[in-house]
């Protein structure tokens, strides 16, 4: 079988063939090759940020770690809170809009679709 809106190939069964009974064609080689092992680390670790320090025994550094990740998630946030644009200012009106409010306007949109539906009707009536 063949592609039905694609090009014959030729080549498809261009090799030599073999029969049914017959062992597979042997393999050169006999085995795949090791990948090459990973380097060892040697030395101290690198510190990532500028104010973390090198743990201690004081075991102090965690919650500074963590008072940093909320620091560090409060700014996220607030960035994500400021207006950008027109389609920002859009947006921020749609989240502070109440089920009730997006409900109350889905409705009234809906009546005037229906208004003018009506009235197209009665001038085509006409």
């Amino acid at each position: 079988m063949g592609n039905l809106c694609g090009k014959e190939s030729s080549d498809s069964f261009a090799g030599p063939g073999r029969q049914l009974g017959s062992s597979s064609p042997p393999v050169s080689g006999g085995r795949a090759a090791l990948p090459n092992p990973k380097p060892k680390i040697t030395g101290p670790g690198r510190t990532l940020s500028e104010g973390a320090r090198p743990t201690g025994a004081s075991g102090g550094t965690g919650d500074d770690a963590r008072r940093q990740a909320a620091q560090a998630a409060e700014e996220r946030a607030q960035k994500a809170k400021q207006v950008k644009g027109k389609l920002g200012t859009q947006l921020a009106q749609q989240r502070q809009q109440t089920r009730t409010d997006t409900l109350g306007s889905m409705s009234a949109e809906e009546m005037r679709r229906r208004d003018q539906d009506e009235n197209a009707a009665a001038r085509d009536w006409n």
